[in-house]
């Protein structure tokens, strides 16, 4: 394939050539296609003469072409060559222009890619299934003065003969590899390299001037890659790796077989003013894209039902990978306070939906890009790992990895393989997790017998909205692990609860001794404690005893069991294990709070008390503007239209995208009407990358009451332009959810429902759903619990700070 993109403008020039195996005697070919022109077409059969195609027939609606013939092609080897004209489009998806500025100011394009999921066929005509596999032969022609990557090295690189100002850059053959994997990137870019111990080449590109904001990203690439090869035993099988910084990307990233392109906040790190967050999130992302350098490049989903396993599994071991990197970022409990409750929050609602989603038309497969797919995905993997124990997985992925190398497989064939590793009903143990939604609520209750604790252990499925009551009765095979006070960081038992009921005997347990389910809260399942097992913890709490992501764990559990729908009393808002510190689940608790008597309470907690004045809009705090998110939401808060000005210079002039995403992200905290409404505007400004938008209305919706109701109102009238903009992919859902997801009454709920029935969003119908569900929820709560929340609130406010 030779590719001419044509810098500054909408249009690139391809001549490609198929080595085609023609199984069935035809005088039609078809193939997938999307916004290109084909000029001509021919096939010529090994040893034979070349046929011109006649006719070219798209059907725009299903993205294919049917290229006819005159003359009947029969079975066999041939060359199939196609010379057509493509977009070179502004979707940030397929074959797409980047903007960019250079040092001096200047405005560039780059070319840039991204194929995942059905998104290569605007590129170049295809058969894009992951299914169907290819090597891939690719030679750009480019300004000289570019940089050209594609997933191969360099082989070659000569002048064009006939313009003296461009390059043809030739690359190695590809491996055998799925059309959503092909990458090519075309721009300027500066670049650091190391080798990994085993020799790989590795390169991270920066924006012109930067490169040394990738020099953390190439020490966890650098580590990353070794630690996959020992950990699944099978080598990195290309030569070199590329990371490289878009300027323009709607994901955060993607695992392109040897070149992985992210957003640039998800790759650079500046040495100097980059907050650690920052670090952990970059080593997550490169240790989750270069994971699927194997599980999911070299062994493919079969089909896109299957992506769960691909970025399930990713999401969980590029935790285990960073664990091993940088252990002193106690990266599991991050986990449990990030994924595990995420996945959990969204698959207790009724509109949730099982990981494993038979997809149809490939189009179906962005709505399942979603905190299912990835973080319960990884939540049952981390499960998993946990029973069948690190020594077998880890022979299962070698087995798994081996027999399907370069070849597809599904969700069967892993569970196959680990299997046979350990010896244990993984299959079906894993299928009751993964082909139904949801997950149970376990209750436990103890009695003391002698020396010996009798545990009474029963499951039943966890819903937001209420006790379930459907005709059939979903039931789990849950592992289950159980400590005591004897020793909080170790199982005294671990069991497979295969029943709905069940009775376990703790033997040595005497009296004193607390008991707890779920250690290291590594099971996907929520438990509910009797009042006495529950008091017993509380001492553990409260020294610490209990390590932080048990504590996490029982906090959110409990959290849980205060909604409406459990039926628990509102007074439980004061049980100690909830006051005693923080949680994450907290946050939930700020929607019911955006009314007049709670607004100024949901956006106080936690804001040191001392900037609560008007002296926070002095010059003296305007310089510790960089310091934190939170200096910036309090100023804002306080702040007229010229502390909104300043903060939109700051934006301007900031050299790092991390820097203007914290901008952007709390902009939405201002509260005077005309203000809020400037905001909008802005984020529709050539100013915000078109991916950050949905960040600066999302931040207008979660920053106060009037604030969601002015996004929803902006989002409404702007549909169409953020639709074309977002269409069929993900993001459309996330600005949805953001928007409206907050609000807390039953007559919003059927506005939004209304609204998007008469604007349909085929690719968030299911976000929808949830977030009708979601304002239900809130609204219920709201009646039940404001007073309630709103005196808790008010016991854990800080006291004024000393004159």
């Amino acid at each position: 394939m030779v590719l001419k993109p044509w810098q500054n403008c909408h249009f690139f020039l391809v001549l490609m050539e198929f080595l085609l195996q023609v199984k069935n005697a035809t005088n039609q070919i078809v193939m997938n296609c999307a916004d290109i022109d084909i000029i001509t077409a021919s096939y010529a059969p090994e040893g034979d003469e070349e046929v011109h195609a006649t006719g070219f027939n798209y059907q725009n609606e299903d993205e294919k072409v049917t290229l006819s013939f005159p003359s009947t092609l029969q079975k066999g080897t041939g060359t199939l060559k196609i010379d057509f004209v493509g977009e070179l489009n502004d979707k940030m998806k397929g074959f797409y222009r980047s903007k960019y500025s250079t040092p001096s100011g200047d405005t560039r394009y780059a070319a840039v890619t991204q194929f995942e999921a059905t998104d290569a066929r605007r590129a170049f005509p295809c058969w894009d299934e992951p299914a169907i596999k290819a090597t891939f032969d690719i030679s750009l022609v480019v300004p000289k003065d570019r940089v050209a990557l594609s997933n191969m090295n360099v082989v070659e690189r000569r002048p064009y003969p006939d313009d003296e100002s461009l390059v043809e850059v030739k690359f190695a053959r590809s491996p055998v590899m799925s059309t959503y994997l092909v990458a090519f990137v075309v721009g300027e870019y500066d670049f650091v390299e190391a080798r990994s111990q085993d020799g790989v080449l590795v390169r991270v590109y920066t924006p012109v001037g930067k490169a040394e904001q990738g020099k953390f990203a190439l020490e966890v690439a650098a580590k990353t890659l070794p630690f996959y090869k020992d950990y699944f035993n099978v080598p990195y099988p290309l030569p070199k790796i590329d990371l490289i910084a878009i300027a323009d990307f709607a994901a955060g990233a993607m695992e392109n077989w040897g070149l992985v392109t992210y957003r640039e906040t998800a790759l650079l790190i500046d040495p100097k003013n980059s907050c650690s967050s920052s670090r952990q999130w970059v080593a997550l992302v490169v240790g989750h894209e270069l994971a699927h350098q194997w599980f999911g490049n070299l062994v493919t989903m079969e089909w896109w039902t299957h992506l769960w396993l691909n970025e399930g599994f990713a999401s969980w071991i590029e935790y285990l990978c960073v664990d091993h990197c940088f252990p002193e970022y106690d990266i599991w409990t991050q986990f449990v306070s990030a994924d595990y409750t995420r996945a959990q929050e969204l698959d207790a609602l009724d509109n949730s939906h099982p990981i494993e989603v038979s997809v149809g038309h490939p189009s179906e497969v962005d709505e399942i890009f979603d905190a299912i797919s990835y973080s319960k995905g990884a939540s049952v993997i981390r499960m998993l790992h946990d029973y069948i124990g690190d020594e077998d997985f880890r022979k299962g992925m070698n087995l798994y990895l081996t027999k399907f190398q370069q070849r597809n497989a599904a969700t069967e064939d892993l569970w196959e393989s680990l299997e046979k590793a350990s010896g244990k009903p993984i299959a079906a143990v894993m299928n009751t997790w993964t082909k139904q939604m949801g997950f149970p609520l376990i209750y436990v209750e103890a009695e003391q017998q002698e020396d010996d604790k009798v545990l009474k252990l029963v499951q039943k499925k966890f819903c937001a909205s209420g006790p379930y009551t459907g005709e059939d009765f979903p039931m789990w095979m849950v592992p289950i692990s159980i400590c005591t006070s004897e020793d909080p960081t170790c199982a005294k038992m671990q069991i497979l609860m295969d029943k709905p009921e069940l009775t376990v005997v703790l033997k040595d347990t005497k009296p004193e001794q607390w008991v707890k389910l779920n250690l290291g809260t590594v099971g996907f399942y929520r438990t509910q404690y009797s009042p006495a097992m529950l008091e017993s913890l509380i001492p553990a709490i409260r020294d610490l005893s209990l390590p932080p992501v048990d504590r996490l764990g029982l906090q959110n559990d409990l959290f849980s069991l205060v909604s409406p729908a459990t039926g628990e009393p509102a007074a439980r808002w004061e049980h100690p294990a909830l006051c005693h510190s923080p949680s994450p689940a907290l946050g939930g608790a700020r929607i019911l709070l955006r009314t007049p008597k709670g607004c100024s309470i949901s956006l106080d907690v936690g804001i040191p008390p001392q900037l609560h004045t008007n002296c926070c809009i002095s010059k003296s705090v305007m310089g510790l503007f960089l310091l934190s998110s939170q200096v910036y939401v309090t100023v804002l808060k306080h702040g007229d239209s010229s502390t909104l000005d300043t903060m939109l210079k700051l934006h301007k002039q900031a050299d790092m995208q991390e820097e203007k995403n914290r901008i952007e992200r709390v902009l939405g905290a201002i509260s005077q009407p005309e203000l809020i409404q400037k905001v909008l505007t802005f984020a529709l400004s050539e100013e915000v990358r078109p991916q950050d938008t949905v960040s600066v209305i999302g931040g207008v919706a979660g920053g106060s009451k009037q604030g969601r109701k002015a996004a929803w109102k902006f989002v409404r009238d702007n549909w169409e332009e953020l639709y074309n903009r977002y269409q069929g992919g993900f993001l459309i859902s996330r600005l949805i959810k953001l928007t409206v997801d907050g609000f807390a009454n039953d007559k919003m709920a059927a506005e939004v429902k209304a609204f998007f029935e008469s604007h349909p969003a085929p690719s968030a119908e299911r976000t929808v759903q949830q977030c009708c569900e979601n304002i239900l929820l809130n609204a219920a709560w709201l009646r039940r619990d404001a007073d309630s929340i709103q005196h808790f609130l008010q016991q854990r406010r800080a006291p004024p700070a000393p004159v």
